[in-house]
This record gives C-alpha cells, sequence and structure tokens, in this order.
C-alpha cells in the first residue's frame, strides 16, 4: 500500500546549517551514478541548493570506488559528493520506490543518468512522478537520448566523446583520433544539465508553473559546441581533420617549446594581436610578408609559420619569453600542470582551490566554486562523506520512519 510518509509542511526545519547561495530554498534529487548526473547536482549543491543524494546500500555510488584511492577511500568523491545530503536507498524494491515518491513529494528537481526505461520500469518515470508533484522538474541524462534508435544502448562519456565527432579532428594528423585525459563528454553534459533544470525552475516559478522533463543525452552538448561543423558542411563541404595544436580557422594558434623545456600556447588569429607577436619577436617583416598578410593567408601558409614562431622559441626560457610577452599585451600563457596550478598567485587569488573541511582526511584542497556571485556566492561546505552519512536524518526526521522500521529496511537492503 503507498506510504503515507512525507516531508513536512515547515521542510526547511529539517534541513541542517542555513545555506547560502542563490539556489538557497532549492531542494535537488541527485539518483544519478558516476559522473554527469551527480556532477550537474554538485554544482547546483555548491551554490545553496539542498542535495539528497541516492545510492545503493552496501555499494554506493560507482565514483566511491574511482582512483586516486587514499587510504581504501576515493579522492575523486571526495570532490563529487561535496556540499551534499546522502542516504542509500534501494529504487527496485517495492518499498524503497515508495519511499521515493515521498522523497520526490516536495523536490524541485530530480536528476537521474540511468540507460532510458529504467526509471518507467520501476513505475518512476516522469508521468507518474508528475502526478505527485506537478512542480517537479526531473532532468534525464543518458549516452544518447531518451529518444532516437540509439537510446537504449550503453552511452558512457568515451563513446559519447567518438559519437559527437570531435576526436576526428583532434589530435596529429600522423596520430590515431584523440580523446581528452578527462571525462570531457559527462562534465560538459552536466553543465548544461544543471542550467536546463535551472531554465525549467524559472519557467515553473515566471510561467505555467508547471515541472517538465528535460533530455539531455552526453554526445548533444559536445555537439553544440562545435559551432561552424555543420553549416561548413553543409556550405562548403569541409570535413574538419587533425591538425595538432593548430586551427584550421586560426593562425598562429599552438604550444611552442621554450629553451628550458616549458611550453607557452599562443593564438593570434586577429590582425592586431598577430601584429604585436611579430614586433615582440623581433620579427616586423612577418606583418608585411604576403604570405601572412592576414588570418586567412596565415592559415594557408601555417605550416612556414609555425616553423619560424617555433624557432624563435627554442632560443629562449619560458620566464623571459613570458616577461617580454606581457609587456607587448601578447596573448600567451604557459602549459601548466597540477603543481604548477597549486602555487600560481592568480588561481590563489581567485580561490580557484579552496580548503574544505573532511570527515576523514581533516583538510581536503579542491577546486573551488564558479562563476564568481558578487552578491549571492556559493561555498564547499564540506567534502564528499561516508555512504548513508544521512539516513537517520532524513529517514526518521524528515519522512517520520519508526525506528522500528528504520532498522528493519536497513537490514533487508532496501536503505
Amino acid at each position: 500500500m503507498p506510504s503515507t510518509t512525507k516531508f513536512p509542511a515547515n521542510a526547511d526545519a529539517q534541513r541542517p546549517t542555513p545555506r547560502k547561495g542563490p539556489l538557497a530554498g532549492l531542494r535537488v534529487i541527485d539518483a544519478g551514478n558516476m559522473i554527469a548526473g551527480p556532477l550537474a547536482a554538485t554544482q547546483m549543491a555548491d551554490f545553496g541548493a539542498d542535495v539528497i543524494k541516492l545510492e545503493l546500500p552496501g555499494t554506493g555510488d560507482s565514483m566511491r570506488h574511482w582512483t586516486p584511492m587514499k587510504e581504501g577511500l576515493s579522492l575523486w568523491w571526495k570532490v563529487i559528493a561535496r556540499n551534499k545530503r546522502l542516504i542509500t536507498l534501494t529504487l527496485s524494491h517495492p518499498r524503497g520506490q515508495e519511499l521515493f515518491r515521498e522523497l520526490v513529494r516536495d523536490a524541485d528537481v530530480l536528476i537521474e543518468n540511468y540507460r532510458p526505461g529504467t526509471f518507467e520500469r520501476w513505475g518512476l518515470g516522469y508521468e507518474e512522478l508528475s502526478r505527485i508533484n506537478p512542480r517537479l522538474v526531473m532532468v534525464r541524462v543518458s549516452g544518447f537520448g531518451q529518444t532516437g534508435p540509439y537510446a537504449r544502448r550503453g552511452g558512457y562519456g568515451t563513446i559519447a566523446e567518438a559519437f559527437s565527432g570531435i576526436p576526428s579532428f583532434t589530435g596529429a594528423p600522423d596520430r590515431p583520433p584523440t580523446l581528452p585525459g578527462f571525462p570531457m563528454a559527462d562534465s560538459v553534459a552536466s553543465t548544461f544539465a544543471a542550467m536546463s533544470a535551472m531554465f525549467a525552475v524559472y519557467n515553473r516559478d515566471h510561467g505555467n508553473g508547471r515541472g517538465q522533463e528535460i533530455d539531455v543525452s552526453l554526445y548533444e552538448p559536445l555537439f553544440r559546441l562545435v559551432e561552424s561543423q555543420v553549416i561548413g558542411f553543409d556550405q562548403l563541404g569541409i570535413v574538419k581533420q587533425r591538425l595538432g595544436n593548430r586551427l584550421a580557422e586560426d593562425s598562429p594558434r599552438n604550444t611552442y617549446e621554450t629553451r628550458d623545456g616549458r611550453w607557452i600556447g599562443i593564438s593570434a588569429s586577429s590582425q592586431r594581436t598577430f601584429e604585436r607577436l611579430a614586433q615582440a619577436l623581433g620579427m616586423p617583416e612577418l606583418i608585411s610578408d604576403p604570405r601572412f598578410a592576414d588570418n586567412a593567408l596565415r592559415c594557408t601558409h601555417d605550416t612556414a609559420l609555425d616553423a619560424i614562431i617555433a624557432g624563435w622559441f627554442r632560443e629562449r626560457d619560458c620566464a623571459d619569453v613570458m616577461a617580454l610577452f606581457e609587456a607587448a599585451e601578447v596573448v600567451a600563457g604557459p602549459v601548466l600542470d597540477i603543481s604548477d596550478i597549486v602555487r600560481d598567485p592568480h588561481y590563489l587569488a581567485r580561490n580557484n582551490i579552496v580548503s574544505v573541511q573532511d570527515e576523514d582526511f581533516g583538510q581536503v584542497r579542491m577546486q573551488g566554486v564558479v562563476p564568481h556571485f558578487q552578491e549571492t556566492p556559493g561555498e564547499v561546505r564540506h567534502a564528499g562523506r561516508k555512504l548513508g552519512a544521512d539516513n537517520r536524518e532524513i529517514y526518521l526526521g524528515a519522512l517520520g520512519l519508526s525506528e522500528t522500521e528504520f532498522s528493519a529496511l536497513t537490514e533487508q537492503g532496501v536503505i
């Protein structure tokens, strides 16, 4: 029989320390696993949303088992689960589904990233949940979307990255297509998911008063970001090729190795930027060279231009080059690794790296909150915590389960 437990009318009283940020007062249910769905919820938690994260009893989210590990604990988990209240719940169990419906009853946003059809099989599709809570915004993240011939395929970020077409023109021309060294598809999709959720909340609160279902695939946000691909092929038949760090549309654009083994990135596609670069290099003749007279010509003769610039860099140290370029207002930047970043004064000045309280390691450093809000900034309140850390608070306090039922459901593996 349906559960009668629900969040009390004064549900805010059940929440922990008052939250800051522009999303304070917004309740989000994070029913995702791994990266794309949960990271979207993390972004909202960073800005004050009350995010309740669901995990499978016993094993938890798969990110708990991702390297790097310290003392048997995932450091990645500490970041992606920060600022969330953590509970365990088996959604495939009938009683677990009842409890889930009660959690959803007063939620603003629900995020899930299971294979399409899974929530419907559990009786938790949007049609049913919206009858319980018409104001609910349900964000569904999947590899290929909820519709189309590939909808039921498994869709990890690597597959989505390949499917987006980006690796076909990323990498050296004589090497295989190159995949990014981090879960780019998941990260980009998570940002689109969080953004779309807030679009829908705005429409609900300033439009028709109802929530809606949102379909976010892993591949489409990447495909959307490559602005000229479709129109370039449609109008000119362009099929973008691998050019290493160069761009067919921008020259000079590359990374150049200095005498001391460092690398510096350059982009000088606009005419004024290129002229400043040429003057800084001590080669004003490049400006009048007919091969390099404008960006289109520089792109045509980019191999020759690259060779000239690369030779100049090999004769100078990184610090000297950057001092010269800064004085000449040349657009350039050194290639940093994380050991450089953690002591870089600009990163530190902008709080891009923050120290966070953690129950296991005392203090840990991680990325700060972005973007920067002047009036209602986000914050990192705590790192990701232990499995089921907030079970008692949510199930006994908010949903009103008795100690007896709480213990029984725990023993049965429902929570």
